[in-house]
């Protein structure tokens, strides 16, 4: 699909009268490859960019008439104010309408207070330049999903409106009927009874802790479910592979501590198990204390392209530093 500017011309036909504005223009843009999402054309509506039969229009919800001439000026996307740094990246996959990386832990998805820049979106403006279509107007990569700064792995992101568009359908059903596929490696504390299972528990913010999530009651929280496979026991610790049903905010490690096995190097929701690396070797207790952060990695991630209809599959190992306390507990 292209990112569309100047002026568009539609028109009405008997099939449309009644119509709302918005939808009309949402199917007409969609069945000539345009990339305007129906936020998009509501943004223009309500900004005054179209007319019928020559009168600007700002109501979005307006009802057509059978003949109805609409025109829309879509102006070019603005640049994005965000700050354009070359930071290194691990692409995995790359087309026009999306790329695929492997992020490192320690970096950043999206600036926010304390990190206005030196994020993963600072790099991918650097790194996509003119490739960029103008998401919601302003051209920028589109953020579907993110991960915790210290978590690894894999992570897709949008280049155009229309894969924005698509891919955060996508996310939004969380694979319950779409073709998403997102798995995650963990290290965990203790030893789990049975060999798989599921954590159904709502999340919210920590009542006292407003940096925190925590499990909540159903009326403070938002739907959470997160399924689990014990891959392997090692020793005071266990490998364990997480498919997530829901994408709430640290949703693994809050589930996992709320279960009796936080994740190792979660100085966040593991910090009363400090205790539980006094029965690792010594080896492994330089380890876990050189990864310095969760053991938690984005392994697998797989999804139809938007756009192409291509089935894509990616898998990630582990990086260096918690592959090798892996090893090290495997011993």
């Amino acid at each position: 699909m292209t990112a569309p500017s100047g002026r568009l011309a539609f028109a009405a036909a008997a099939g449309d009268a009644g119509a709302r504005l918005d939808r009309f223009l949402g199917l007409a843009a969609s069945e000539r490859r345009l990339a305007l999402s129906r936020t998009r054309l509501k943004t223009l509506i309500e900004a005054g960019y179209v007319t019928i039969d020559g009168h600007v229009i700002r109501d979005a919800a307006t009802r057509l008439t059978e003949g109805a001439q609409i025109e829309v000026e879509a102006p070019p996307p603005d640049e994005s104010p965000l700050l354009a740094q070359e930071l290194p990246l691990n692409v995995v996959f790359e087309d026009r309408h999306l790329l695929v990386l492997d992020k490192p832990a320690g970096l950043v998805v999206h600036p926010a207070a304390g990190h206005e820049d030196g994020t993963l979106v600072n790099a991918l403006i650097a790194h996509c330049g003119d490739s960029l279509s103008g998401i919601g107007g302003v051209r920028r990569p589109g953020i579907v999903h993110r991960l915790d700064k210290d978590t690894s792995g894999l992570l897709v992101i949008a280049k155009t409106d229309a894969a924005h568009q698509g891919l955060s359908a996508l996310f939004a059903d969380h694979g319950r009927t779409g073709s998403l596929v997102r798995e995650y490696q963990a290290l965990v504390w203790g030893a789990p009874q049975m060999p798989a299972g599921t954590v159904d528990a709502p999340l919210g913010r920590h009542p006292r802790q407003r940096e925190k999530m925590a499990v909540v009651s159903e009326e403070r929280g938002r739907h959470a479910v997160t399924h689990w496979r014990l891959e392997q026991q090692l020793g005071p610790a266990s490998l364990i592979s997480c498919r997530l049903e829901t994408g709430r905010t640290h949703q693994i490690r809050v589930h996992f501590a709320h279960i009796g096995h936080p994740i190792l190097g979660d100085a966040v929701y593991g910090a009363g198990f400090k205790s539980k690396a006094a029965q690792l070797s010594a080896e492994a207790q330089q380890a876990l204390a050189r990864l310095g952060r969760q053991a938690l990695h984005a392994a697998k991630l797989g999804f139809v392209h938007p756009i192409t209809g291509e089935e894509l599959l990616f898998q990630s190992a582990p990086p260096d530093d918690l592959s090798n306390l892996i090893k090290i507990l495997r011993r």
